[in-house]
């Protein structure tokens, strides 16, 4: 009874440095892997699952690709992933020592856990502190290459994955993921309370799934509430980017080849996030 008060508030362990609670010193940043040369890396977050992070993560990579950067997408959701499937990638290349990356048709390097597998619905029931530190080994353990812009998608929540990745990958910004549902915004805030707790810098928001639009009359249904408009202020932080349900977009999602997609966003990303030098 008289060393519960040495315990960690986060995971009641007594060793100092396991989980960054606040009894616990901070574990230390980590480097990238090999020679890899990184220059901004932004986490695609929301708490809430089923808001579509993972597509965000792809349409931003997708654009920023078209933009002319070099990007590469860390699927950090590893009992879910499904970036692999949007652009059409299947395993990462055979080599030796460090883990290479899998390179999308336009040239975006990803790694998921679900390259890895034998199968892509083969479940993976693995507890917390062993998924966070696949995602430690997804940043130390893959030869990147030269990468302007590293995405990370983000699992739902506010446990062990989101703290490991904001305590030790230097992150340069967060995206936060919501859709006009007040539950789903209440569940969000969450995850944005997190950012501000681990002193992790906050970009904005975008909403998606914000609206239908009608093929045939061309009218606009709100159907999970009022949507808002880019450039509006959400709990003092700009909305980016407002999406709406596309069928076609989802269809391509479906297919992997999320790279044809037409839909242009995220075009101000490079001006909220600097890279330190385009990699040429």
């Amino acid at each position: 009874m008289g060393n519960e008060s040495n315990n960690c508030s986060s995971c009641g362990e007594m060793n100092e440095g396991t989980c960054g609670g606040e009894k616990c010193s901070a574990p230390p940043k980590l480097y990238p892997g090999g020679q890899s040369k990184i220059g901004r890396v932004i986490a695609v977050m929301s708490g809430k699952g089923g808001v579509g992070k993972s597509s965000v993560t792809a349409l931003m990579a997708v654009n920023l690709r078209r933009m002319g950067y070099k990007v590469g997408v860390l699927d950090a959701d590893i009992t879910g992933p499904s970036i692999p499937k949007m652009f059409g990638v299947k395993r990462v290349p055979a080599s030796q020592g460090l883990l290479l990356p899998a390179v999308s048709s336009n040239g975006i390097n990803i790694m998921s856990l679900n390259l890895l597998l034998e199968q892509e619905d083969e479940p993976v029931i693995w507890r917390g502190p062993i998924i966070a530190n696949v995602v430690k080994q997804f940043w130390t353990d893959v030869n990147w290459g030269e990468i302007d812009y590293l995405l990370i998608d983000m699992p739902p929540g506010t446990g062990d994955v989101p703290l490991t990745v904001m305590q030790q990958i230097p992150i340069d910004g967060i995206v936060v993921v919501t859709s006009p549902q007040d539950l789903a915004a209440m569940v969000v805030k969450k995850a944005v309370r997190m950012a501000g707790i681990m002193e992790t810098p906050l970009l904005g928001y975008v909403q998606n799934m914000a609206y239908a639009t009608c093929p045939k009359c061309g009218e606009k249904f709100e159907l999970f509430g009022k949507a808002l408009q880019k450039g509006d202020t959400l709990n003092d932080l700009p909305v980016l980017e407002v999406l709406p349900i596309q069928p076609e977009f989802s269809q391509l999602c479906d297919k992997g080849l999320v790279e044809e997609s037409k839909t242009k966003a995220f075009e101000d990303i490079p001006k909220l996030v600097k890279v330190n030098t385009k990699v040429s």
